[in-house]
């Protein structure tokens, strides 16, 4: 499961980098598409060009799409993305009142599902 797209937009404002691999979810913004797109070596790519990263779309469904600039897109990071970045920060997972609590370092962060409580405990500590 990944994070709502809000909280991804968040996490990149304050600095979240993301180095696109297979596999990885993201989203396209202002741009009237509200899918969830996958990164995959079959239909969408990374291409490394002089000027930076971009993702290209081969031949998909997305075919009014031609290669976008990596910054254009928003990552939707995984709970298992979210919790490696917190590394040693994180302590545990647990269920309170029908929600989810990630601890950090004593502190609680709660969410309706396990990927935003990461992704809040996350924000708090790239906000430092």
């Amino acid at each position: 499961m990944v994070i709502s797209l809000e909280l991804a937009t968040r996490l990149r404002d304050a600095g979240l980098d993301w180095t696109p691999a297979p596999g990885d979810r993201f989203a396209l913004p202002g741009r009237g598409i509200d899918e969830v797109f996958v990164l995959s070596n079959m239909t969408i790519q990374v291409y490394e060009l002089p000027k930076g990263s971009v993702i290209g779309f081969n031949g998909t469904t997305e075919w009014a799409l031609d290669d976008i600039e990596k910054d254009e897109a928003i990552w939707l990071p995984s709970e298992e993305q979210l919790r490696d970045r917190l590394g040693g920060a994180f302590q545990r997972l647990e269920r309170v009142d029908g929600h989810y609590a990630v601890v950090t370092d004593g502190q609680r962060f709660v969410a309706a599902r396990p990927a935003d409580a990461y992704g809040q405990a996350l924000l708090h500590r790239l906000r430092g």
